[in-house]
């Protein structure tokens, strides 16, 4: 079991408990396989799964699909060491399908080294996976796509709701998600839920890949300055990583099958905003330099979404404002040393 004393997380793990209850006995006794479960998203799901079936009892397990179980153990012994947490060894591409049946599969996998290789692991990863998906008599299917699905959007629209028009442009593999959602809508005979996720915060969010939010945290982390390589006018929004686990777990076990849900906060923050509240966290406050200048009268760019359906269709929200989100994501990193 999980020590509630040991792991720095408790308190997240509580929340996301708190907010879900209800939902877990969709779950009881039942398995779980999850690609991409020793990424951010990954690890936040398994880390909730291994809290609340512990907690209630569930006797349920996951069979989390890595490329290096060794290394995951290294870095999350508590979740690598679980008696309920089991790994399959093997590639998104081509892993050898399991045996037995899941009655939920996640599909969380994803690669943000080059755009080659996002394109192979969204086209041909989530044809294997669904594959085994149909094999495996999957009853729901959680599939973690992307806000970059929608059509480049005008100067005035400040939110994006689902409802806005999508675009697959072979310029940006990103978009290939849309795909993905196409592919699982069509082709799976059980339901099929959406996730459109956008931007994200919280302890395990790496520091070095490009998240705006987590290289200003590394700036402050490393004593500053904290450095905005644009000009600081870009809209950003983010949700915390606990209430991402709520939300996640809340589409798979009650969303509609088939129709996508918006993931993130529809709190507007211009990166120039983010930068100067990740320093307030740091004392001494560290410097904030933003290299470029802004040109008067150009829009901003934005990419915040609508997320009425989420709260008004399943009740979701965020409780982790964004001030507490970086304070928190800080407190852990410092921790974890």
């Amino acid at each position: 079991m999980v020590n509630i004393i040991s792991n720095p997380l408790s308190e997240d793990l509580d929340q996301i408990l708190e907010n879900t209850r209800d939902l877990w006995e969709d779950i009881r006794g039942k398995r779980i396989f999850i690609t991409g479960g020793t990424g951010f998203f990954g690890c936040w799901l398994l880390e909730s799964f291994a809290w609340a079936n512990d907690r209630l009892g569930l006797n349920a397990s996951a069979l989390v699909l890595t490329r290096n179980e060794d290394a995951f153990r290294n870095n999350s012994p508590h979740l690598g060491t679980h008696p309920a947490i089991q790994f399959h060894m093997g590639d998104i591409r081509s892993f050898d399908y399991p045996p037995g049946s899941f009655a939920y599969i996640i599909h969380a996998a994803t690669d943000s080294s080059t755009q080659v290789t996002i394109a192979e692991t969204i086209e041909a990863g989530t044809r294997h996976v669904l594959d085994f998906a149909c094999q495996s008599g999957v009853k729901k299917f959680l599939l973690t796509s992307s806000g970059a699905v929608y059509s480049p959007r005008p100067p005035e629209m400040t939110h994006i709701s689902e409802e806005y028009p999508t675009a697959l442009d072979p310029k940006d593999l990103r978009t290939n998600k849309l795909l993905a959602e196409e592919m699982c809508i069509n082709e799976l005979p059980g339901e099929t839920k959406i996730a459109r996720c956008f931007t994200f915060i919280g302890p395990r969010l790496p520091l070095d890949r490009n998240f705006a939010v987590g290289n200003f945290i590394r700036d402050g982390l490393g004593g500053g300055p904290i450095i905005v390589r644009g000009d600081g006018t870009p809209l950003r929004s983010y949700l915390y990583a606990s209430d991402l686990a709520t939300w996640l777990w809340t589409i798979l076990f009650r969303g509609e099958s088939g129709r996508p849900y918006n993931v993130g906060s529809d709190e507007s923050l211009s990166i120039a905003e983010v930068a100067d509240q990740v320093a307030q966290q740091f004392l001494p406050h560290p410097k904030v330099e933003i290299k470029m200048k802004s040109i008067p009268g150009n829009p901003a760019e934005s990419y915040v979404p609508s997320v009425q359906r989420a709260q008004i269709e399943l009740g979701l929200d965020k409780k982790i404002d964004f001030q507490a989100s970086i304070l928190n994501t800080i407190k852990w990193y410092r921790l974890m040393g």
